[in-house]
């Protein structure tokens, strides 16, 4: 991987900086108290934006290892081949997105959105820890779980967007 620009790194700086005092703050209910810490907002684990922001980061990695333009999968998607329990779980995840909208938005709890992407977040690390992607073992195969990766980027990416959060590309 080519080494990252000082103007790169002020960016990713900024993004996961500001995205983790915003996260933190939008990730408790709006009506309780909670105490205010630089360690848990920066963790890079648990349900945190730098987690988030990093399993919007392993998944982009994935298409330029690959070398495959995600494009292709917005245009003419594969079938999906949910073949493992872990794709099943991802796939399931996904399909909870617009009931995570809408309680959200219903409730004036953004926190729905954060917990959201944390119960995501877990599946897709599962998933990849668990299926090859760019070497699955069927070229079906592979774009299908490529597609999963991609829908999920696109998730994250856009639920970060509507709680203030900027996502990168690398980390």
């Amino acid at each position: 991987m080519p080494e990252l620009s000082p103007e790169e790194k002020k960016a990713i700086a900024s993004a996961v900086g500001l995205g983790a005092v915003k996260y933190a703050d939008l990730s408790q209910n709006r009506t309780s108290d909670y105490v205010f810490s630089f360690e848990k907002m920066l963790a890079t684990d648990g349900n945190t934006a730098t987690y988030m922001q990093y399993a919007y980061v392993r998944c982009r990695g994935i298409f330029r290892k690959a070398e495959v333009d995600a494009e292709q999968f917005r245009k003419t998607p594969p079938a999906v081949k949910l073949e493992t329990p872990a794709e099943r779980a991802l796939a399931l995840q996904l399909l909870r997105y617009s009931e995570a909208l809408d309680v959200a938005a219903a409730e004036y709890m953004p926190h729905y959105l954060t917990g959201y992407l944390w119960d995501l977040s877990k599946a897709f690390s599962s998933f990849v820890t668990n299926c090859h992607v760019i070497k699955a073992e069927t070229p079906e195969l592979r774009d299908s779980r490529l597609l999963l990766c991609d829908l999920t980027a696109r998730v994250i990416q856009r639920t970060l967007d509507l709680l203030g959060i900027r996502t990168v590309e690398r980390m």
